[in-house]
């Protein structure tokens, strides 16, 4: 099905006509589009979660472009069913991972002579079979399988964290994943 994308930047008012004229068409779903495009986290928030509530929520709602793993959380809180973004991608390829711990980057020379998995919470092939200085070393050396491994493990941490979203709304507790993953209105 095709979905209407709402526009109108960080205006509410402009925001309110987008969605009043897109939910006119016969759209089988509606995206939140103009947003992680440079403004701050708050204001990107703040968008967000005044979009949200003028979707009809008994069509798919999409979120383009943002998602990092708070954000996702943030998102689906306000009502955000679909999402799409570079960052598992993008990050791996800079030598960026992420962790249950947070953010891991492999660049950095503590993880030279580190033996442990990129994730010890993690059951990616990834974290079964490389070790941080390994997949530093491939990374400096710019071995594409470092990026590889590394884009593996962070697709599987992104699928995990939607699966535990998913239980976790299925079984009434998304409330407390999101306070446990530390995600506030403010981060």
């Amino acid at each position: 099905g095709m979905f209407g994308i709402v526009q109108g930047g960080m205006f509410p008012d402009l925001r309110r006509r987008s969605v009043e004229e897109i939910c006119a068409l016969p759209f089988q779903g509606f995206a939140v589009g103009g947003v992680s495009v440079g403004e701050g986290k708050e204001l990107q928030r703040e968008t967000v979660a005044g979009t949200m509530p003028m979707l009809p929520a008994s069509m798919p709602r999409y979120l383009m472009g943002v998602g990092t793993p708070a954000d996702i959380l943030f998102a689906i809180a306000r009502g955000v069913d679909l999402f799409d973004c570079v960052l598992p991608t993008r990050n791996a390829r800079n030598g960026m991972m992420f962790t249950s711990a947070g953010t891991v980057s492999i660049k950095q020379a503590r993880y030279a002579d580190d033996s442990l998995p990129p994730d010890e919470r993690c059951d990616c092939p990834t974290c079964r079979g490389f070790s941080r200085a390994y997949l530093r070393h491939l990374y400096l050396q710019r071995e594409m399988l470092g990026s590889m491994a590394m884009t593996v493990h962070n697709l599987h941490f992104y699928a995990r964290l939607m699966r535990r979203a998913r239980e976790a709304i299925s079984r009434g507790y998304f409330g407390e994943l999101v306070k446990e993953s530390g995600v506030s209105d403010n981060e």
